[in-house]
């Protein structure tokens, strides 16, 4: 007993003394011994399945929530998971550990653990991870478009860089659309004004009543 109190007291001494010296180097260039790499994925798998498996996924328009999804992804994600067919960014490449590129992935097929891995998905969106450079997008985002982003993610594996287009730029593009049609609906409204007809009913009916005044 007293040895094995020994060897505890000792490597909080260990502990400290690296810690309080500065001996530890926190560079992100410094990487992580293997074994430490897997110690820290392992907690980090374990701890995130223990608070999502009990989230329920809610039926959402597909193809809606792929759009709303693939337009926040594009405009919050690409820097540092990047693209179907984008080049690793500075910011990407300075990452460590580094992010995921989803697009790389192999699509799963089991359809409980594609559920597993949706509500991980949403789970770190909305919650982050600490001492990464993932943000907890929960406090600016509500739930349906965290959902949304999570149901993209998840689509992404495999996925081309035109389908990526496609749906990236569908919203812009349906803006562009609402935008053009509404100044055509405006500028024939305008047009319609500028050319109606002069009521000479009208016309005739005053200039009568003035001769018959007369």
């Amino acid at each position: 007993m007293k040895t094995i109190i020994g060897l505890l007291l000792a490597a909080v001494l260990v502990a400290g003394y690296v810690m309080g010296t500065g001996v530890y180097n926190m560079a992100a260039t410094e990487k992580h011994w293997p074994v430490t790499e897997k110690l820290i994925e392992w907690m980090r798998i374990n701890s995130i399945a223990a608070r999502s498996n009990e989230l329920e996924i809610p039926a959402v328009d597909e193809s809606e929530s792929l759009s709303i999804g693939a337009t926040h992804y594009d405009a919050m994600c690409t820097g540092c998971h990047l693209s179907p067919g984008q080049e690793p960014t500075e910011l990407a490449q300075g990452l460590y550990p580094q992010a995921p590129v989803f697009h790389q992935r192999t699509s799963l097929t089991d359809a409980e653990k594609l559920q597993e891995q949706t509500k991980a998905y949403f789970w770190v969106i909305k919650n982050g991870i600490k001492m990464t450079a993932m943000p907890a997008w929960g406090l600016t985002h509500d739930d349906d478009t965290i959902w949304a982003m999570a149901f993209f993610v998840q689509k992404l594996a495999g996925m081309t860089a035109s389908t990526y287009d496609e749906l990236a730029h569908e919203n812009e593009d349906n803006h562009h659309q609402h935008e053009h049609a509404a100044h055509e609906h405006e500028h024939g409204q305008q047009n319609g004004h500028e050319h109606q007809p002069h009521d000479h009913g009208n016309d005739h009916h005053e200039h009568g009543g003035d001769h018959h005044d007369d």
